[in-house]
């Protein structure tokens, strides 16, 4: 596969990883502007963000949980040269399952239906690495 194919599914996942962390920063501003949280009051981390701004950045956070696991099978595929058509399908897949559930998140955030995307995304992952896995060990 080429570096671009390969590329691509990562790219678009963390230009989804920024527009979360904008609309954070956008929300935060905003409950700052308005008034609604002062300064005092999250300085130090405290959780006193209104609700929305903590959807957002939950969700912001969220992009550093599952797909570090994705994130590193990309960057060990990759130089090896096992990032093959099936690791770049099924890293579409991934990547289609996490805007699903950063969709839901910031939007109904339906825990239901976002446990489904979540969980699909963890089939999907925990799919390419006993994939990558065979084959490394397999020698395929």
């Amino acid at each position: 596969m080429s570096l671009q194919m390969v590329l691509l599914p990562v790219f678009v996942l963390i230009g989804l990883t920024f527009a979360l962390l904008l609309g954070m920063v956008g929300t935060r501003r905003q409950a700052l502007v308005a008034g609604g949280t002062r300064i005092p009051d999250i300085a130090l981390g405290q959780p006193n963000w209104p609700a929305r701004a903590t959807q957002i950045a939950n969700c912001y956070a969220n992009q550093f949980e599952l797909p570090l696991l994705f994130y590193i099978l990309i960057a060990i595929a990759l130089p090896i040269r096992h990032a093959d058509l099936f690791i770049v399908l099924m890293s579409w897949v991934f990547v289609v399952t996490r805007f699903a559930h950063a969709g839901i998140f910031v939007s109904s955030n339906d825990l239901g239906q976002r446990s489904m995307a979540w969980l699909a995304g963890v089939l999907v992952l925990f799919a390419m690495w006993i994939y990558f896995a065979l084959k490394i060990l397999l020698l395929i």
